[in-house]
């Protein structure tokens, strides 16, 4: 009888989608995610799945790989050029935290609209009056104009939630303006920047966007506008992002995602108060990880059986049906 695949995983699964895969294969999980630990283990790996950034050489200790699944959604951890220069699918999981990060975007805006960490921080060091005086910068989303840039699985539901919900105005710039939906207007991202009262960043890290809300177009923004980056790190120019809150250009900013990660201590956006922070964690639920979980184990039995996966990003190197 021939020995059961090895499934490696860096980082923990839900326990449904696991057992899936564990009954079909042996699975593995990273004591931690150093280069040296993943370049060992992934050599006696038949499928990867990922949770974590990938040393840029982890294929050349690879030669058994079928496959690599994102658990999750952004592959921008995972080196898919060298996968696809090698024939080795990779698959991520779609849509499967569009409601987790969604719900954090707008509690987000929420609470920065309507200053409430400050509030709470105010009365329990000041008192119920000087908490209480904070009430009169408060906004409300009512009427609102939010601006998306990037309107995929995770900002659609951002868009739904805000129109249907709020009954904000919404605005939607990416690449196709005319693949919008009805009621998200398209515009161009300058457009965007100067009409917003709360920007939010959810677009995948590309070439085309890293970089891509910089100085200038945070010098478009409302000085009374706030900003949410629940896409990557990488696309918003967080030295120029600290200027404008640091000085007041900007009232406030939410956070998941960072240049560097985890956020090294001692950074200058801990210390200031317009900031809301958490550490790339929006997309993370119960529910979420339940569906990224078993997505990922739809990916992984696809792979061990020969077949493509649902949802794989490198098109050239799907394996063959089975």
């Amino acid at each position: 009888m021939s020995a059961r695949p090895v499934v490696l995983l860096t980082g923990p699964m839900d326990p449904a989608g696991e057992a899936r895969i564990a009954a079909v294969a042996e699975v593995r999980l990273a004591g931690d995610t150093s280069a040296a630990t993943l370049r060992r283990l992934v050599a006696q790996a038949d499928v990867l799945v990922v949770r974590s950034a990938l040393p840029a050489d982890l294929l050349e200790h690879a030669p058994r790989l079928r496959g690599i699944v994102r658990h999750g959604v952004g592959v921008d951890m995972i080196p898919v050029e060298a996968a696809s220069a090698r024939g080795i699918p990779v698959a991520n999981v779609p849509g499967s935290n569009r409601h987790a990060v969604a719900e954090h975007v707008m509690g987000a805006i929420q609470l920065l609209r309507r200053g409430s960490a400050l509030m709470d921080q105010r009365l329990r060091r000041d008192g119920w009056e000087a908490a209480r005086a904070l009430a009169d910068g408060a906004r409300e989303l009512h009427g609102a104009t939010l601006g998306l840039v990037g309107v995929g699985d995770i900002g659609r539901r951002v868009a739904e939630i805000a129109a249907f919900g709020y009954g904000m105005k919404v605005l939607g710039h990416q690449r196709r303006l005319d693949a919008l939906p009805p009621f998200v207007e398209g515009c161009g991202l300058d457009t965007l920047c100067e009409r917003c009262d709360a920007l939010v960043l959810a677009c995948a890290l590309t070439e085309g966007t890293r970089g891509l809300i910089d100085a200038r177009r945070l010098g478009l923004l409302k000085a009374d506008a706030v900003l949410v980056n629940v896409s990557r790190g990488a696309v918003l120019d967080e030295a120029a992002l600290l200027h404008a809150l640091a000085t007041g250009r900007l009232h406030g900013a939410a956070l998941d995602v960072f240049t560097t990660q985890p956020l090294p201590a001692g950074h200058p956006l801990l210390a200031l108060p317009n900031v809301l922070l958490s550490p790339h964690a929006a997309g993370l639920t119960v529910e979420s990880m339940r569906r990224m979980s078993e997505g990922t184990a739809d990916a992984v039995l696809c792979l061990l059986q020969g077949r493509r996966p649902p949802h794989c990003v490198n098109v050239a190197a799907l394996p063959p049906v089975g």
